[in-house]
């Protein structure tokens, strides 16, 4: 019996640790994809990247790199760029990591696709659910569920993956800067 093949988009080698860890014990044929136009600055985007090019070979999984193209991103939250973490900027930046991930399973021709974004207890499931309802090849996995944040962590102290302090976006950094002032 052939593996199935899922694309699984990735947000950072931490989250994506103990995801890559379930798909292979499940069988899957597993192609990681980094699509994070919402990370900046560049090196913060270039330090995740590379993380995740470390853990695609230790993981002994192929890995796809999207363009980096932060000015389409921040045309999909224009005018969403004060609204608090969780909110609607969120949904809109899930939607497009969504829509670019769904694009590339299509190009590759593989025929699912999921992603590490539900392993984070910062992020609720059923929006990201919601937020991928229109493709058809999505599979929701609740990464978060079986203790899954735990592993990540324990995965992150094993590989010596670096772990960051926000999701990425400039506007999510601001906000966690100044509820650190305050």
């Amino acid at each position: 019996m052939s593996k199935r093949k899922i694309l699984l988009h990735a947000c950072c080698a931490p989250c994506a640790a103990p995801c890559c860890e379930k798909l292979l014990k499940e069988n899957f044929d597993l192609t990681l994809f980094f699509s994070n136009s919402n990370i900046s600055p560049f090196s913060e985007y270039e330090k995740r990247r590379n993380e995740l090019e470390r853990l695609a070979k230790l993981m002994g999984v192929p890995l796809e790199i999207d363009s980096y193209e932060h000015e389409d991103w921040l045309r999909a939250v224009a005018g969403l760029e004060n609204e608090f973490e969780k909110g609607p900027r969120c949904t809109e930046c899930f939607k497009h990591n969504l829509r670019r991930a769904s694009e590339k399973a299509e190009s590759l021709g593989i025929e699912s696709f999921s992603t590490t974004l539900t392993i984070s207890p910062h992020k609720d499931s059923t929006v990201i659910f919601k937020a991928a309802s229109s493709y058809p090849c999505f599979i929701p996995f609740d990464f978060k569920k079986n203790n899954g944040f735990a592993r990540s962590i324990e995965l992150s102290r094993q590989f010596g993956l670096y772990r960051q302090g926000y999701c990425g976006c400039e506007f999510s950094n601001s906000q966690q800067a100044f509820n650190k002032k305050n």
